[in-house]
């Protein structure tokens, strides 16, 4: 290394002063510039982290607190071996930053890593190994993985790439939709058009996503939530059996937390990594449509310790990760390890994250899988007010964005109800989905318990600031499909090599009299119905409903409720399904159309109209105050002043008993009336017809729903 000093004021390589190119203050003469293998450096800009193209140059910051020395390896596209390998000067470190600028250096005709050495100590958690090459922990590309299927094992020689930020994002406003009017759809990128039925150009990518906005807004829903789209390695655990090729499908085991999947992406991208993802929200934003990402901030890819080494182990691996006394690895997260988020080097780059994928790719809330870990100290006990948590409920950048908690972990900790929120968080109701398919399928005693999931799950959400807090689904990617609910008693994930040892036992299904794919008529018939009847109590339920892709068609994953590893017609929707079930899709469309006409379902408008509360129960004989005197009987009425349609009442039925019943609809003013507009024991939607008082007889398992004006 040989300094420059022949120049009166430093200069980059073409001659050009520091002071006029970067517009630095003049005292930048006292930071002469050096070189290091042939290559023009000096100290770069400290709080930038990552790797930044300037003026000249590329930027490279990156931080360890253990570290003795760090290197940047700089490598030709596609190669595995460096070409140049430049440390940076310990006189470049501030505190445990290293920052160095080189110039000249064109970001797409390179790809960089770094080699970090330290001290060996794997009972004090640090294991630091100068042979590994490491990925940037704020790389915005991750090479290697644009190929599905073709990238190495285990993440060896992960490499980043520098992207090019100049995406123009006009000044189309975000849609900002209240939770109470949201309808969530979740899908999985790959899976969504992957099939050959689904009839797109770019099966399987963000483009093939985008082809299908027009389908996504005839359907009627108003936001999407993608599986993960952090870059993952696919080849994780990939194994054959019986033939067939198991991915790391889904995705739950994060690379990189600033990279876009490469292999979602229709085409090359080199340095503009994302830029489709952001055509995609883009127009999904055109459409009115909010975007939101589940996120895995709870574990990463590189496991425990027989996992792989490629990032994260090798700058910090004892404030990364949760790590016994000893320096094993806990292991809240079911994955291997378990992410150290309240430490404040994590909490910030989890912080950093987010902002990044709200300002750069404008997304509209994230979805944080294994929530209640974030919550978890760094012995891993729960903690009061993690500030983690507390800093995403307050922080300005994410202050319209919506944050919604799986709220549970593998470790046994269970905060449905009582995640910490400062009145910002939602959270999958899990309970929601439990307590409903009990009832639903016919379980002795479940009714009380869905009118309170009903009504906002008001007995969890009690505070005032929580009523938009329950996200209230029946179905996820994780389970059965709506379809299989009612097709399976049990979980047949053979095909998954386990020996059907994984995914959940207490699936709450029924199989409507026989396992599995049937003939027989009248079982089919039962099961549609059964279906229209979970889509329908989820529409009219306050809080926010998410329903998983496909089920507006009853889509199958043949009985598989844990299909993480299927990259194949068993998790792609099969798009013939839409066609052949045409009555199932105009249902579901009808049913949303029918919630966002109704504001009564969503939120309570007011303390109520005609003399009754805003919700109010009512058992086969009328109202009853409680529950009802039927166990199997569910009688709900909404009441309220709706702006622009005065007083208006909405009165839902459900019967999950296998025999018709008599009941009594409430009785209304001589100046309002009862009309029936939802009865799922027809297989297409009705249209309003006659009025109805007095009683009225519900069919078995089936579903009527009145409007009273």
């Amino acid at each position: 290394m040989a300094k420059e000093t022949s120049k009166a004021v430093p200069a980059v390589p073409d001659g050009t002063p520091l002071v006029e190119k970067f517009n630095l203050p003049r005292t930048i003469h006292l930071i002469p510039l050096n070189y290091i293998d042939g290559f023009a450096v000096r100290p770069g800009f400290y709080e930038i982290n990552g790797a930044t193209a300037i003026p000249g140059g590329v930027n490279f910051t990156v931080y360890s607190h253990g570290a003795a020395s760090i290197e940047l390896l700089l490598f030709h596209r596609e190669e595995s071996e460096p070409y140049a390998v430049l440390p940076i000067p310990q006189n470049y470190r501030i505190g445990n930053v290293y920052s160095m600028i080189v110039f000249k250096l064109n970001i797409e005709d390179f790809e960089y890593a770094y080699r970090v050495d330290g001290p060996y100590e794997p009972e004090k958690g640090k294991i630091f190994d100068k042979s590994k090459y490491l990925l940037d922990p704020y790389a915005k590309a991750v090479t290697g993985q644009s190929g599905w299927g073709s990238t190495s094992p285990h993440g060896q020689h992960y490499k980043a790439r520098v992207v090019k930020d100049d995406f123009d994002w006009g000044d189309l406003e975000a849609p900002l939709i209240p939770m109470e009017d949201l309808v969530i759809y979740e899908l999985h990128v790959r899976g969504f058009t992957r099939d050959a039925s689904s009839g797109v150009k770019h099966p399987g990518t963000f483009a093939g996503l985008m082809e299908k906005l027009p389908y996504l807004k005839e359907l009627g829903v108003n936001a999407i939530e993608l599986m993960p789209i952090f870059e993952f390695d696919e080849m994780q655990d990939y194994r054959e059996v019986d033939g067939q090729k198991l991915y790391n499908y889904w995705g739950y085991s994060t690379v990189s937390f600033f990279a876009p999947n490469t292999s979602y992406a229709a085409g090359l991208e080199y340095n503009r990594e994302g830029s489709e993802l952001k055509n995609l929200i883009l127009a999904c934003h055109q459409q009115g449509i909010e975007v939101y990402l589940d996120v895995v901030f709870n574990h990463t890819a590189e496991g425990n310790e027989r996992g792989p080494f490629f990032s994260f182990k090798g700058f910090d691996n004892n404030i990364y990760y949760l790590l016994t006394p000893d320096g094993k690895y806990y292991n809240f997260s079911g994955c291997g390890n378990t992410l150290n988020c309240n430490h404040p080097i994590v909490h910030q780059m989890i912080m950093n994250c987010l902002r990044y994928w709200v300002t750069a790719f404008r997304v509209d809330g994230f979805r944080f899988d294994l929530a209640s870990i974030l919550g978890r100290n760094e012995d891993g006990s729960p903690m009061n007010k993690p500030p983690l948590l507390q800093a995403m409920a307050f922080d300005p950048i994410l202050g319209d964005v919506k944050l919604i908690a799986e709220a549970w972990d593998a470790g046994g900790l269970y905060q449905v109800g009582s995640f910490p929120s400062w009145n910002r968080w939602a959270e999958w109701n899990g309970r929601y989905r439990d307590d409903m398919r009990r009832y639903l399928k016919g379980d002795q005693g479940f009714a009380h318990a869905a009118a309170l999931r009903m009504i906002g799950s008001r007995d969890m959400y009690a505070d005032p600031g929580r009523k938009d807090a329950s996200v209230n689904f029946i179905t996820c990617h994780d389970g059965f499909t709506l379809w299989d609910l009612y097709s399976y008693n049990a979980k047949h994930n053979e095909k998954n090599g386990w020996n059907n040892t994984d995914g959940a036992n207490d699936n709450n299904s029924w199989n409507c009299g026989a396992e599995g794919d049937t003939g027989d008529p009248g079982i089919n018939a039962l099961r549609r119905r059964m279906c229209r009847n979970a889509f329908a109590l989820l529409m009219c339920s306050r809080g926010t409903p998410m329903f998983l892709a496909g089920d507006e068609f009853f889509n199958t994953q043949f009985g598989n409720n844990n299909a993480y590893c299927q990259d194949n017609i068993t998790s792609w929707l099969d798009w013939t399904l839409l066609e052949k079930n045409r009555d199932m899709f105009r249902f579901c469309q009808h049913m949303i159309r029918f919630r966002q006409e109704h504001r009564v379902l969503r939120t309570n408008v007011s303390d109520g109209c005609w003399g009754f509360p805003d919700v109010s129960f009512y058992g086969v004989a009328g109202h009853c105050g409680g529950y009802g005197e039927h166990d199997r009987y569910v009688g709900i009425l909404f009441t309220g002043g709706e702006r622009g349609a005065g007083p208006k009442a909405v009165y839902v039925a459900s019967n999950a008993w296998w025999e018709e019943l008599s009941v009594c609809l409430p009785e209304l003013p001589a100046s309002a009336c009862w009309t029936l507009a939802v009865d799922t024991w027809e297989e297409r939607p009705i249209e309003p017809s006659r009025e109805w008082s007095g009683r009225f007889n519900i069919r078995p398992r089936s579903v009527m729903v009145f409007v009273g004006r």
